[in-house]
């Protein structure tokens, strides 16, 4: 078996996150910041802990600016429908994931105004578009670090400069660079970052986050969902502090527990050893796949421009029966179809019938990159 589908969500996890789950769950159990009995203490020792290393993965200054929420879309719905008013006008690129798009449209429909920045067919986007698409009453630049069909990097730190310069603030959907690409909050010039724990963080299934900026008055951010936090329990009002603002009901102490320990992982080997150990298996698949007749692979060509993820079509082979060959006849588990982003495929010339994606982690290899590619070399020959 081989997977390949690391670009939907991360497999095998890195050793220990599972233990720490079982751990919490056997031993701990309990509800934080519910009670002060021991084991009350020590979940929420467990929650500041994974908010800790989360922080420090990304160089967030104050854990207690990082709201706790399921995955990344509900970060994301957080970050967009808690600031947008009728009126604002918002800024994003032609290749974001629905996670943007479905809430940017909603709120379009509501009063917001929307530009939509035009990427190149390779998934590239001039930070000087981002700039000229910024009016005077733009409250937000919302971009994702990087493409999940084609996995094209976007330059989030020039845009990140500009945004400073000229007043919005920067909304990064970081689904896809979270834990496979640097990332710093403040030098990147990041406003808020919605991240998801269950990909390259290499946590559980369930978790991932907001982290609010110090340019961001999190009162102005309306919470997705009000009740208790264990926190003001004398008043029947919201708490109008981080992290409780946002952080209503019992939070998934098992899987932050599980999160803690696939960041620290991250944190042990490096991000920057990560990178590199990945852009080394990009650049054979894609110089791999380029040379296989009746194999057109998208995107900007070049493993330094992007993440680990590569999307290809064979012609003559509809992506979904490719990926059902490539799984049944070769045990090679991928994605097909459109990802959830049809405005990337919009934009690199695939819509409607989309890709086959192929998700790369740190723990593939290069044995399993020829395998592949032997395989799609098969497919195409029986195709042509």
């Amino acid at each position: 078996m081989v997977y390949f589908d690391n670009a939907a969500t991360s497999w095998p996890k890195p050793p220990g996150v599972a233990e720490a789950m079982v751990r919490f769950l056997e031993n701990v159990g309990a509800n934080p910041g519910r009670a002060a009995h021991r084991r009350a203490n020590e979940a929420g020792r467990i929650v500041y802990a994974a908010r800790e290393a989360v922080c420090e993965l990304f160089d967030a200054p104050d854990p207690l600016r990082l709201a706790w929420c399921k995955n990344v879309t509900e970060a994301l719905n957080l970050a967009l429908r808690g600031l947008l008013r009728a009126g604002d006008h918002v800024v994003t690129s032609s290749i974001e994931h629905n996670a943007v798009m479905r809430p940017l449209r909603a709120l379009q429909r509501r009063g917001v105004e929307l530009t939509i920045v035009p990427c190149s067919p390779a998934g590239v986007l001039d930070p000087q578009d981002v700039s000229r698409a910024i009016r005077p009453h733009t409250r937000l630049v919302v971009l994702n670090g990087a493409s999940n069909v084609i996995g094209t990097l976007l330059p989030v730190r020039e845009v990140g400069a500009i945004c400073r310069r000229r007043g919005p603030l920067l909304v990064v959907d970081a689904a896809q660079t979270a834990g496979a690409f640097p990332i710093d909050v403040g030098q990147d010039g990041i406003d808020l970052l919605a991240f998801t724990g269950h990909k390259s963080l290499g946590g559980p299934m369930g978790t991932g986050g907001l982290i609010v900026g110090e340019r961001v008055d999190e009162r102005q951010i309306e919470p997705l969902l009000r009740g208790g936090t264990g926190s003001r329990s004398e008043h029947e009002e919201q708490p109008d502090f981080m992290p409780d603002r946002f952080e209503s009901g019992t939070p998934n102490v098992p899987g932050l527990a599980g999160l803690e320990v696939g960041v620290r992982w991250v944190l042990e080997h490096g991000i920057e050893a990560i990178r590199t150990h990945e852009v080394a298996l990009t650049g054979r698949l894609i110089e791999g796949l380029r040379r296989i007749p009746g194999v057109q692979v998208y995107g900007p060509m070049d493993p330094e421009l992007q993440t680990a993820t590569v999307s290809f079509n064979i012609a003559g082979i509809p992506p979904s029966e490719a990926g059902l060959r490539l799984d049944d006849e070769y045990g090679i588990m991928c994605r097909v179809g459109l990802h959830c982003s049809p405005a990337a495929h919009r934009t690199i010339g695939t819509f409607a019938q989309g890709t086959v994606r192929f998700g790369l982690s740190s723990f593939n290899t290069t044995a399993e990159i020829d395998e592949a590619l032997s395989a799609v070399s098969a497919l195409a020959g029986q195709a042509g």
